[in-house]
């Protein structure tokens, strides 16, 4: 299944969703409000849109996700490495680790990913 696209403002809207879902579309509205500063307008142009696109469904104005966090997480990595990097994942990695950002525990961290990568646990 492919995951679709979720812009900037949408993937802020998203967050709010899964830390509320299942919610009420009125109470989404005031979340948004609350925390986006968004007018209930602009909160229901991004359910539908969002709906329409197969992002989250609205039934009987309860609103659930249909992706969650962390395939719209992967699936935008996975644009950023393949738009940016020609889908070069090392080249991506050389370029995140060449300013230092990565502090030993975060490079153990990934090690341990690596480690469990190769001994087939991917995850």
């Amino acid at each position: 299944m492919e995951i679709p696209k979720v812009f900037e403002s949408e993937y802020r809207f998203c967050l709010i969703l899964w830390e509320h879902e299942p919610v009420r579309s009125s109470d989404l509205v005031r979340l948004c409000r609350e925390q986006l500063g968004w007018k209930p307008t602009t909160t229901y142009t991004v359910i539908k849109r969002l709906s329409e696109r197969g992002v989250l469904k609205n039934e009987d104005s309860v609103v659930t996700a249909l992706v969650s966090k962390e395939q719209v997480q992967e699936a935008e990595i996975d644009e950023l490495v393949e738009k940016k990097f020609g889908g070069s994942l090392p080249a991506f990695v050389a370029a995140f680790t060449r300013h230092g950002r990565m502090t030993e525990k975060e490079i153990d961290q990934v090690q341990r990913m690596i480690d469990r990568f190769r001994k087939g646990d991917g995850q």
